[in-house]
């Protein structure tokens, strides 16, 4: 019962403090004296309520600006402005309602995220199936996901093929297919089809649950501006109290007095600039960005330099398939078969490279007999009767009795890879890979000028020569290659001298660099847990367009922020003046601070479009 009182507590106040008013004026007839007890009668439990709340501030060492909305209540009540009393606490009530509307309504995105977490998943035991909480869950678990069912831990599809509807994680609003083998994320939701998955991680480390732990992270946070506010809200407080007292020492008419306090509203303060701040993150996280925090927003805007990684951040962070060089007698298509074929038996990631492209261009792949892999080298064995080797150029030079890699190797660019082929003792070919430049990166970078950033430097672990030719491509101020994960954090704290600096990143080497930064940017959820908890912002999506989204947001958003105070303040002196002068009597000036309220609030929420 208290519970429930608690939750509609705001509700619960407007109505007896409204229904407050509407039986004074109802009751004249009755008498003068009986509007008077009416409208006393509705106002204290607003007042009670009140000065519960402020006894709760004071305890946490908070002195915040309901102090004066319960003077002016008092007050008013003391000298017989009961009307005006309960107009205020009518005010008040409505006041503490629509703030509570407007911070549901800004973070609704965020919180909509939360609301998405599976409580259960269907998985097979034995023959059968068994709804099993998703704590229970582990690795190697295989799961029916029916249609409309949010996926529960990340995985990989085994049977089927699965439309995703991942709106809610990236902002993307296409569905997304994924077919056997491919990863499936915790939080998407099956818009196809009922299809079986294989857990890959717990629930706990999952994309989806570390989501949940960022934007409960952001939700609790608070940003500078709203600390700012907070402090002026005692500068607030002690000149509302100053001039009420100046306007009844000069004029000698309490009234005065009162008017000035009713006429105060703190809602420019407390309320707009965290709307506002929250607005921004809830728009941005709707963009496929979340942002950690308030704190985060505000850096956000004032960022000039961009420290970008080339790895993940500029390229897919993956290798493809540059071109086929094939000797005579044998095509590309076959001379990709059999090294695929081969691959198959080996997890390094050139290998999955090669596999994946084989599969992508629908040839037939088989399994391999006698393999010997030498670990980050290269690997031999049988592959539909052949004796073939794949690895690097040296490891299939020295296991073949004919041929040089090296024949293949003409005209090559900066940053191509070479994965060598030898066929039944003899170089048959070379698969060249590289991690191309995304097709965007361009566009990309040109609106990040636009939103922003004076200058942008690539920092990258990769060797100086594959860096310049992106620096050429790319049109980049400076490119730094060969770095250490320490010389990435100096080349972070060295550009500071241009300005706050933002540094994009997805990988464990970048972590150190992240946290240096003024804002870290965490290329992708899926990246590594280090990267994503040491950034304060984490892409949802493999791509930097949402980074240009997020630095927009965050800009408008602070902007609305000091224009909801600048406008709010000002409408609110320019009233208390007109109290203290006598020409604002208290009812009048109770209607004039909710209005100033409405008219802020709604301006903070402008930042959710």
């Amino acid at each position: 019962m208290f519970a429930a009182l608690q939750k509609y507590l705001s509700e619960i106040l407007v109505a007896i403090a409204a229904l407050g008013i509407a039986l004074g004026f109802a009751s004249g007839w009755l008498g003068p004296e009986w509007p008077q007890r009416i409208w006393t009668v509705a106002t204290l439990p607003v007042l009670a309520a009140l000065l519960f709340q402020i006894w709760g501030s004071l305890r946490r060492g908070d002195v915040g600006l309901d102090v004066v909305a319960a003077l002016s209540m008092a007050s008013a009540l003391l000298i017989g402005e009961t009307l005006a009393a309960n107009v205020v606490a009518l005010m008040y009530a409505g006041g503490q309602l629509l703030e509570g509307f407007a911070s549901g309504r800004a973070k609704r995105e965020m919180t909509a995220l939360i609301g998405r977490v599976s409580h259960s998943a269907m998985r097979y035991d034995g023959e059968g199936l068994e709804e099993t909480p998703i704590a229970d869950l582990v690795p190697g678990d295989r799961l029916m996901i029916r249609h409309g069912e949010v996926l529960p831990v990340d995985g990989k599809v085994t049977q089927g093929v699965a439309v995703l509807d991942q709106s809610a994680l990236t902002g993307e609003p296409l569905p997304v297919e994924r077919r056997i083998d491919e990863e499936a994320l915790s939080g998407s939701a099956n818009a196809g089809p009922a299809f079986d998955m294989v857990a890959t991680r717990p629930a706990a480390e999952s994309t989806y649950a570390a989501i949940v732990r960022l934007v409960q992270g952001a939700q609790e946070s608070k940003a500078p501006m709203t600390r700012l506010a907070d402090r002026y809200a005692v500068v607030f407080l002690v000149v509302t109290v100053a001039l009420a007292v100046a306007a009844w020492y000069f004029s000698g008419d309490v009234t005065r007095a009162v008017a000035v306090l009713v006429v105060a509203t703190p809602c420019p303060l407390i309320i707009a600039v965290p709307v506002a701040i929250i607005s921004g993150m809830s728009r941005s996280a709707r963009s496929g960005a979340l942002i950690k925090g308030g704190d985060v927003l505000e850096a956000l805007a004032q960022v000039k330099v961009a420290v970008l990684d080339k790895t993940g951040t500029l390229t897919h962070g993956y290798p493809e398939i540059d071109e086929v060089r094939s000797g005579p007698g044998r095509t590309g298509d076959e001379l990709l078969r059999l090294a695929a074929s081969l691959d198959q038996a080996s997890a390094h990631v050139m290998a999955a490279a090669l596999v994946h492209a084989a599969k992508t261009r629908e040839l037939t792949l088989t399994l391999p007999t006698a393999v010997v892999e030498d670990a980050g080298a290269g690997l031999e064995g049988i592959v539909d009767g052949h004796k073939v080797v794949v690895g690097g150029s040296g490891y299939v030079r020295s296991r073949s009795a004919s041929g040089d890699p090296a024949q293949f190797r003409d005209g090559l660019r900066p940053g191509q890879a070479v994965v060598a082929v030898a066929i039944d003792g003899a170089v048959a070919g070379i698969i060249v890979m590289a991690d191309p430049i995304r097709d965007d990166a361009d566009k990309l970078l040109t609106n990040l000028r636009g939103a922003g950033i004076d200058k942008i430097v690539l920092a990258s672990g990769d060797r100086q020569d594959v860096v310049d030719e992106f620096r050429t491509q790319l049109h980049l101020e400076e490119a730094h290659g060969d770095l250490t994960p320490d010389q990435k954090v100096a080349v972070v704290t060295g550009e500071r001298s241009a300005g706050p600096v933002l540094m994009v990143g997805d990988g464990v080497n970048d972590a150190p660099a992240l946290a240096a930064a003024d804002v870290g940017v965490a290329m992708g959820a899926r990246g590594t847990a280090a990267s994503s908890e040491a950034a304060g912002v984490v892409l949802l999506v493999d791509r930097l367009s949402p980074l240009i989204d997020a630095l927009r947001i965050a800009h408008r958003s602070l902007g609305i922020a000091r224009q909801s105070v600048f406008v709010g303040l000002g409408l609110s002196f320019a009233g208390m003046i007109a109290a203290a002068l006598g020409y604002l009597p208290p009812v009048q000036g109770a209607l004039l601070q909710e209005a100033i309220d409405v008219v802020v609030i709604l301006n903070a929420l402008r930042a959710l479009r």
